[in-house]
C-alpha cells in the first residue's frame, strides 16, 4: 500500500466489535505518520489485555487505568484530546478507532459533559426509588428538572436515579443544545464506519470468545479479580462470565452479549453525522486503502 499525506487531518474508525477496526487502523498507519488513539471503553483498564481485545501495537489510552479505578466519559475526552493535539503537533495523522460512540465522539469533538455526581447521590435517588415507587421519583424528577422527566419514563430505574443524580450535580440529562449527533469536530476530521455482513461478524464473534480461551483468558481474569474492581471496570463484556461459569456456558454467554453489543454498535454506526461506510468483509489491506484514497480525494 503506498503512502498517503494527510496533514492536520484526524480519521476516525469506527464498527462494531470483530469488525476489523484495529487491524485496518494499524495498517493505515504503516502507510501515514500517525499515532492511533483507542476510543474503547474495555481498553482503558489494565490487567485485562485478552478479555478485552487490546492492540499489541502501541496505542494511546490502552491500558491506563487500574481496574479499581471508575472511569468517566470526561476523564476519557480530556485525555483523548490530548493525545489528538499533540499527535497534529508533531506532523503525525490522530486514528481514532474503537467501538465505543460515546468515546469516539468525545475523542473527536468538544462535548459538554455532565458534571462529576455528588458522592453519595446514586445510592440516595436508588433507595427513594426503590422505597417510594416509580411515581414518586418520577414526581421528584418532574419537579427539579421538568424537561429531562418529559423524555424519561417512570418505571426506567436506571434513567430516572441518573436523571436526578445529574440535577443534583447541577446538569440534566436532557441538555438544551444536543451535540452527540452533530457533524462538529475539533479539527478537520473524516469518520469511517467498517461494515461487515451480521453472519460473517457472528461467525468472527464466536472464533475471537474461543480464541480468547486458548489464549489463557481463565488465568487472566482470575488473577485480575483478586484485586477490587470499579464500577465501570466491572461492565466488561466476559469478567463475570468467564469467573463464574464453565468454559462451554461462559463462551455461550459471551458470544450472545458480544452479538448484542454488535447489534447496539451497527445502530451507533448509522448515526454519526458524516459517517462514510466501508466494506470490510475483505483483506485489511483493501479496507485500509480505499479509507486513505476517499481520505486523500477529499
Amino acid at each position: 500500500m503506498t503512502t498517503a499525506d494527510l496533514s492536520g487531518m484526524v480519521l476516525g474508525i469506527f464498527g462494531p466489535t470483530a469488525s476489523g477496526k484495529t487491524a485496518v487502523a494499524e495498517a493505515i498507519a504503516d502507510a501515514v505518520p500517525s499515532q492511533i488513539v483507542s476510543a474503547d471503553s474495555m481498553q482503558v483498564y489494565q490487567g485485562l489485555p485478552i478479555v478485552t481485545n487490546q492492540p499489541t501495537r502501541p496505542t494511546a489510552l490502552v491500558g491506563i487505568w487500574p481496574l479499581d479505578h471508575d472511569g468517566s466519559v470526561a476523564e476519557y475526552q480530556r485525555l483523548a484530546h490530548e493525545a489528538v493535539d499533540a499527535a497534529l503537533s508533531q506532523g503525525r495523522t490522530p486514528i481514532v478507532v474503537g467501538g465505543t460512540g460515546l468515546y469516539l465522539r468525545a475523542a473527536l469533538a468538544d462535548l459538554e459533559l455532565p458534571p462529576a455526581p455528588t458522592p453519595g447521590a446514586r445510592e440516595r435517588w436508588e433507595s427513594l426509588y426503590d422505597l417510594r415507587g416509580p411515581e414518586h421519583a418520577h414526581a421528584a424528577l418532574a419537579e427539579r428538572d421538568p424537561q429531562a422527566a418529559l423524555v424519561v419514563h417512570p418505571n426506567d430505574r436506571r434513567r430516572v436515579v441518573r436523571a436526578l443524580e445529574l440535577h443534583e450535580a447541577g446538569g440534566s440529562l436532557a441538555p438544551p443544545r444536543d451535540q452527540l449527533w452533530s457533524a462538529e469536530t475539533r479539527h478537520p476530521t473524516q469518520i469511517f464506519g467498517l461494515d461487515v455482513p451480521k453472519a460473517v461478524l457472528e461467525e468472527r464473534i464466536r472464533e475471537r470468545t474461543e480464541a480468547m480461551f486458548e489464549s489463557g483468558v481463565g488465568e487472566e481474569v482470575a488473577r485480575a479479580l483478586r484485586s477490587p474492581v470499579s464500577r465501570t471496570a466491572s461492565q466488561i463484556i466476559g469478567l463475570r462470565e468467564i469467573a463464574e461459569l464453565p468454559r462451554d456456558e461462559a463462551v455461550a454467554a459471551i458470544v450472545l452479549r458480544t452479538r448484542r453489543y454488535a447489534a447496539y454498535q451497527r445502530k451507533w454506526l448509522r448515526r454519526i453525522s458524516g459517517i462514510q461506510a466501508i466494506s470490510a468483509d475483505r483483506p485489511t489491506l483493501e479496507t485500509a486503502a480505499e479509507i486513505l484514497t476517499r481520505a486523500q480525494g477529499s
